[in-house]
């Protein structure tokens, strides 16, 4: 089973082709222009043990804005994509990351129902030269087009730093989880016999 997906998108304001593979050894590939982003997609793909390639030209001399949204949009359409039928898949996911004084959960499920709950205090407007309301925009594109319940709770920490490093993390483990194949499931996990 190869479950990889490509997709590009390309607009007046970003160039985006992204490649993920669910079942990979955690490597990845990142040209962003937004070197915090860069570094929490490695984070994904490490503690996901997914493949992802990352190429995106944006208008970052504006904002990163644009770029980290349509990011969220197209490594959601790759997760879509890489599922195929969801037949096998755990579908449900939960993670505790802990980092020094920080703890997140994230649970999500692979449901085709999308829905984002986000959890979240960030205690600064940036991290370097990045601004952190972007988390949530990238995590709402992410769960809108990947069609997921996706549940991001912070229960304490005071670095923001630390939060979203967290978040990301946590993320990937959860999917690492919902996506994993049961061999104990047959077909689709859900009584209406898709998702």
């Amino acid at each position: 089973m190869n479950r990889s997906y490509e997709v590009k998108r390309k607009t007046g304001e970003t160039d985006i082709a992204i490649t993920f593979s669910i079942d990979g050894k955690g490597q990845s590939s990142l040209q962003t222009g937004i070197p915090f982003m860069e570094h929490m997609l490695d984070l994904f793909a490490k503690h996901g043990r997914f493949d992802l390639q990352v190429n995106a030209v944006g208008d970052t001399e504006v904002d990163d804005h644009h770029t980290t949204e349509d990011i969220g949009i197209c490594l959601g359409e790759a997760l879509k994509g890489a599922l195929g039928n969801k037949e096998g898949i755990k579908r449900y996911g939960n993670a505790f990351v802990p980092m020094d004084e920080t703890l997140v959960q994230v649970v999500v499920d692979l449901s085709n129902r999308p829905h984002l709950e986000f959890r979240a205090d960030l205690p600064s407007e940036k991290v370097g030269t990045f601004d952190t309301e972007l988390v949530h925009e990238f995590f709402w594109k992410f769960s809108l087009e990947a069609r997921m319940n996706l549940h991001v709770i912070v229960h304490y920490g005071k670095n923001t730093h630390h939060i979203i490093e967290a978040m990301f993390k946590a993320c990937a483990r959860a999917l690492q989880e919902a996506t994993s194949i049961d061999p104990n499931i047959e077909g689709i996990l859900s009584t209406k016999g898709m998702l």
